[in-house]
């Protein structure tokens, strides 16, 4: 049998761990081929290439992401070919599987659970007797008839193989994410997450996985993402694990990890700071919510004190990013009580704020008492909640006009120090600020469109310009450092308006090539000369003191000007203030 494990991922840059497993516990029996594809891909692109390639047997990895492109590319492939054999595995596919088999009549099998072994057996029954009755966790028509087998005991983990060794990926694994498992199952019972289904935590072959890690190094792979639901969950586990990355990493090498922050003790958050290069580490942290009663309906057990702890701890250290996730439209939490989370974690100030929307996914205890708190949600992936008894659909536009702007003005840095000063100083709240910004961007039509770094800081200015007009002289001036610090190489129309005039600048520029002294030694160490100065420096006022600013984080309105340098050996701009005394007076 020619066989394909194939999947649509979100993104080129992902891939898919399940059909490794499968691949790697079939051989040497049978030999499978990987194909992967993404969701943006053309659907006739999808089936034109599978075809070629003349399989017996396709199964496809399945996911609330990818799960409705998967049905229209099975639909056309058995309307091309309908001997082909397709067969469907993955999460999204594992729970309601009689509504499944009813809908996708294209499928031929289903695999529930964990696919590795009911995998295998397939294919050992295709190509012999064809018992499939006798297959643990497989599920299939039979004429009219439904056959659902129940899922099978979980696998012994150290019995499989290595998914991460295969030839074919090795030219990839610099280029792409490598998702890496160390343990599967979680501790908690969160209602809203699949993850909760499965009791206890399981765990891999400890010697085994610091080979496949060191294998994944030593052949290229720049970033390694454990999904390990709560990889701290042991400290001794965990403490093993991060003492063998920071000893035997590569450079370049990125960890990222899900973690549960609440449990963090501060001495392995203290053995981080002190023993973690910058940069190695980044950390994922579910908060979901700060509102105790909801977490309480979820069955989720946190304790936000802390939580905010470790990220507290862990920011300061200044060696670990730290990516921070809500979920808007759990039980019992309304607009004002999601603004005082939004708040709450914002306040960590963490250097990345996902926020979501609650996703009902199929088999979880909050999808199964969904009437409880008067759910409506999407009928097909991702599940979206569309309301409930105290959240409107007009409130989640609302939130969701709070997350684009978030994502483009916070998550990305490109202006932390504008939206500091805003959030600190100029809107009552952080959400206010998201939120009116977001709502203007949105009545803007903004939101349907596509930005350049220049059209983002035009439209914040367009919208303070309105709603904050006694602040603008500061704003501006604070967004042209922003964006004149983010610049590798001299820009050549900035966005604002020039309000410095010919001779002032003349005069400063006269000032520095006469005494380069006057910005310091690290500009004078430069040794520019009057062509490469014109060249590469820029001159532009602002309304605050800039050097009183970068010494202590205050703002003194007083007409000041900043020098940058694009330095082109360290592909990055040098910012120096220069006093307002430097003007050259009308006298």
């Amino acid at each position: 049998m020619k066989i394909i494990a194939t999947t649509l991922n979100a993104k080129y840059i992902h891939t898919n761990l399940a059909i490794r497993y499968l691949k790697a516990y079939a051989e040497p029996e049978f030999k499978i081929d990987l194909v992967e594809y993404t969701i943006k891909d053309p659907v006739m692109n999808i089936v034109s290439d599978l075809i070629q390639k003349k399989p017996d047997v396709i199964g496809f990895s399945c996911y609330i992401w990818n799960i409705e492109e998967t049905i229209k590319v099975m639909s056309m492939l058995k309307k091309i070919n309908p001997e082909l054999i397709l067969v469907l595995g993955g999460p999204e596919v594992t729970y309601d599987v009689s509504e499944w088999l009813d809908r996708l009549t294209d499928v031929d099998f289903i695999v529930l659970g964990e696919g590795e072994i009911t995998f295998k057996q397939l294919l050992q029954e295709l190509q012999g007797k064809q018992n499939f009755e006798s297959i643990s966790g497989l599920a299939y028509r039979d004429g009219e008839n439904k056959k659902i087998s129940p899922q099978r005991n979980k696998v012994d983990l150290k019995e499989l193989p290595s998914p991460y060794r295969f030839d074919e990926d090795l030219t990839q694994l610099g280029k792409r994410v490598t998702y890496f498992e160390t343990s599967r199952g979680c501790p908690f019972s969160c209602q809203f997450c699949l993850s909760s289904i499965e009791v206890g935590v399981r765990y891999f072959d400890r010697e085994k996985v610091k080979e496949d890690i060191r294998f994944l190094m030593n052949n290229g792979a720049k970033t390694i993402k454990f999904v390990d639901r709560t990889f701290n969950i042991s400290r001794s586990y965990a403490m093993e694990m991060f003492r063998f990355l920071i000893d035997e990493h590569l450079p370049g090498t990125v960890f990222q990890f899900e973690i549960t922050a609440d449990i963090m003790r501060p001495e392995v958050i203290e053995f981080l700071n002190q023993e973690a290069p910058a940069g190695l580490f980044r950390f994922e942290i579910g908060v979901q919510s700060t509102n105790d009663s909801t977490n309480e309906l979820v069955m989720r057990k946190q304790n936000f004190a802390k939580l905010s702890r470790t990220v507290t701890m862990v920011k300061e250290g200044g060696k670990i990013d730290q990516h921070l996730d809500l979920i808007a439209g759990l039980p019992e939490e309304d607009y004002h009580s999601f603004k005082k989370t939004f708040n709450d974690v914002f306040a960590l100030r963490p250097e990345e704020l996902q926020l979501g929307f609650l996703k009902m996914l199929r088999g979880t205890g909050l999808r199964i008492r969904s009437n409880d708190h008067a759910y409506i949600y999407m009928d097909h992936a991702p599940y979206e909640i569309l309301g409930n008894n105290i959240l409107s659909f007009d409130d989640i536009i609302r939130i969701k006009q709070v997350e684009d702007v978030l994502e483009k003005f916070w998550n990305d840095h490109r202006m932390d120090a504008t939206v500091e000063h805003l959030v600190t100083h100029v809107f009552e709240t952080p959400f206010d600020f998201f939120q009116d910004f977001g709502a203007y961007w949105d009545k803007q039509g903004w939101a349907r469109i596509g930005h350049q770094l220049e059209d983002l800081y035009k439209r914040l200015y367009s919208f303070l310009h309105e709603e904050k007009p006694q602040a603008m002289s500061v704003m501006e001036s604070m967004m042209k450092y922003d964006y004149l610090r983010h610049q590798k190489f001299k820009p050549r129309k900035p966005w604002w308006q020039d309000r410095i005039e010919k001779e002032d600048r003349t005069y400063i520029y006269k000032q520095v090539i006469e005494n380069p002294a006057v910005l310091g030694d690290q500009f004078s160490a430069h040794n520019l000369n009057e062509k490469e100065l014109y060249k590469h420096t820029i001159i532009e006022s602002l309304q605050f003191d800039l050097a009183h600013y970068l010494n202590n984080g205050e703002i003194m309105e007083e007409e000041s000007y900043v020098l940058v340098y694009f330095n082109q050996n360290l592909n990055k701009a040098e910012i120096y203030p220069i006093n307002s005394k430097a003007k050259k007076t009308a006298s």
